[in-house]
This record gives structure tokens, sequence and C-alpha cells, in this order.
């Protein structure tokens, strides 16, 4: 097998396209896609990885998305203030083109913030990592226009990161609309929207607990591996508060076994709800943060042993499954897992760099 860190920067490298954009997974029909959501933490893996050209890029290809799409996105905004109901033209989907146009499947789920709020994050960590004195304008245009979005849709409920539950309002989604927010106003940028971070936290907290712990979505109160993002990166809640220690104790217990890698979520069907490469790597970043390095590397050593005989990393293994008839319907329906899937390589190449910081 190649030197894996090597490995996943080459991979990334070979499927962005001209346009800047990363495609979500080449051998997936579905995934021939990029989602602002993977590429966002796909180009924050490059700049960690001092490959910022690539992440600008890509960052470069998400404001031409979102510039373009203007009208629709003030349109959202106005009926938003309004109180009226989005329809599939007036908001900003979650997928698009390597040369940036809307995929023509309308059964696919498209109403998703948490992307919009994760490239927003991202776009800041290059500004900082790249030592950019400023944005380009047509980032600023983009950024700001966006900033207006997320606050004024914010409290919709939308499909989750897992492009699912759309009828729900979820904290995770919540957190990165938070994180975007608030990574804004480090570089300077304000606007109407500064109010609602502060909103979107005492919402979480009002809202999204139940017996101590984050909850998959408001009114659900099962646990959702995504909800380590709420502090790692997204920062809604400080690492080591409780809250958040209680919640990743949650996700220990109830989504891993047997010391392997973390399902998503308790009744996750998707290709029989294996154990997820990014999420385990996700998990290993948390505790790399909190200063538990052991438990860190011992994600990073899971992760490292996924990788195939080439070096590529899998979407998800079904080593355990939570739900292990749906594997063969899923294979049947779609083909075989993801692989390889850029995400699992940008979390890897995000765990590796926060486990080789001075100190760790």
């Amino acid at each position: 097998m190649p030197d894996l860190y090597q490995h996943s920067i080459e991979v990334i490298m070979a499927h962005q396209a001209a346009s800047g954009g990363y495609l979500a997974s080449p051998t997936f029909a579905d995934y021939r896609y990029c989602w602002f959501r993977d590429g966002a933490y796909t180009a924050y893996a490059m700049d960690l990885a001092g490959c910022h050209e690539s992440a600008h890029r890509f960052h470069d290809w998400c404001a031409r998305v979102v510039n373009r799409r203007q009208a629709a996105v003030e349109r959202a905004i106005a009926k938003a203030k309004r109180g009226e109901a989005l329809s599939e033209s007036d908001y900003l989907h979650t997928r698009y083109t390597l040369d940036g146009h809307e995929s023509d499947d309308e059964t696919w789920p498209n109403f998703q913030l948490d992307g919009l709020g994760t490239w927003l994050w991202a776009l800041v960590q290059h500004a900082q990592l790249a030592g950019l004195e400023a944005l380009p304008l047509t980032w600023r245009e983009a950024t700001l226009l966006t900033a207006r979005y997320l606050a004024a849709l914010w409290q919709h409920p939308c499909f989750d990161c897992w492009e699912e539950f759309g009828d729900r309002v979820h904290p995770y989604t919540l957190a990165t609309i938070y994180g975007g927010l608030r990574a804004l106003t480090s570089l300077g940028l304000e606007g109407e929207w500064r109010s609602v971070p502060p909103l979107i936290r005492a919402h979480v907290l009002e809202r999204g607990v139940h017996n101590g712990w984050l909850v998959k979505s408001i009114g659900n109160p099962a646990v959702d591996a995504s909800l380590i993002g709420v502090a790692t990166p997204y920062r809604l809640l400080a690492i080591d508060d409780p809250l958040m220690q209680a919640t990743v104790t949650r996700i220990e217990t109830e989504l891993r076994r047997e010391g392997g890698g973390v399902h998503r979520y308790a009744t996750d069907t998707y290709y029989g709800g294996g154990e997820w490469v990014l999420l385990t790597a996700w998990l290993g970043w948390y505790y790399a943060e909190m200063g538990e390095i052991e438990k860190a590397r011992e994600m990073l050593a899971w992760v490292e042993a996924q990788a195939d005989a080439q070096g590529n990393l899998p979407e998800q293994v079904p080593r355990t499954l939570t739900a292990p008839r749906y594997l063969e319907i899923w294979r049947q329906q779609r083909g075989e897992i993801a692989n390889p899937l850029l995400w699992s390589h940008a979390k890897y190449i995000i765990l590796w760099h926060f486990l080789h910081l001075p100190g760790s």
C-alpha cells in the first residue's frame, strides 16, 4: 500500500476539475458531483497540507456558483422574511456538476444548509492558512450573500448532512451555520446576520438537548455521530463542555462497536449502516483537540487499516452493520460502496495534521 498521507493528497488532486470543483467520488454515479460540504472539508485538508492553490480554486468555484444564483437567493431571503414557503427554484442546491450547474434530478434532497455553513468556515480557514490579506471581490460578494441566506433560513427544516429527514431541524446543521457566521467576523465581515449566532446557540441549548446530551434532530432524542462537529470544528460548544463530552461518550457507547469505526446513527440502513471512515477520523480529530492523543492515534490507525491495496479509502466499511439486510439491497440498487471517497481522504489528512502539531 502506498504512503496513505501522500496518496490522499494525490487522490484529491486527481479528482479536482479544472473548474476547481472536487468530485465527491469517481466510482459512484450519484457522487460524481461537487458538494459544498464534502468540498469544503477537502479544501481545508488541502490547506493543512500546504496545497493552498487547490483550496483557492475550490473556493473560487463556490463563489461563482453562489453569485450565479444571486436572484434565487434574494428571492429565498425575501420569501423567508414574509413567512412564505420556498420552492425548488428558490434555494441553493447542495450538489452541482463540476462546471457549476444544478443537477436535473429534482428528486434529490437539495435543500441542505450545512454545506454552506461549512463552506464559510472553510473559506475563513483558507484565508488564514494561505495568508490572504483580503478576499477577492467575488468571494466577498458570495460570502455575504450566503451569510444573509443562512441567517434568513436557519430555522427552516431541511435535510441533514446525510441528506435525510428533511422535515426536521438538526443541531449539526445549526452548528455549521453558527460556525460559518462566527468565522466571517474574524475577517471583519459583518452584516444583518451578526445577531444570528447567539440565537442559534440558545436554540440548540434550549431544544437540542435531551437528558444531558445533544440530539440528532429537534424532537428526536437519538444521538448522531455528526454531532462531533458542534465542537470540532464549529465551536458552538467548547470541546471540553460537559454537554459535548457527554455527547461524545454516547457516540462511543452507541455508535462504535468492538473498538472499530463509527456508525452514523443507531437506525441507519444505508448500505446496511456500516462504519464510516470519515466519522472515525472526525472522532479522532476531536480527541486530538482534547489532548487525548492515544485515542486519536487509535482512530488514525483504524482509518489507515481500511485503505485498499491501492491506498484508497471508502465511504464506509461493512464490518459491523446496524441493519445487515439492507447491505445487499443497496448494492443491487446503486452498486458497491463508494471508493475512493474524497471526504474520507480529507478527514484522514485533517486528523494526521492534528496529531502532528507541536506537542502532539
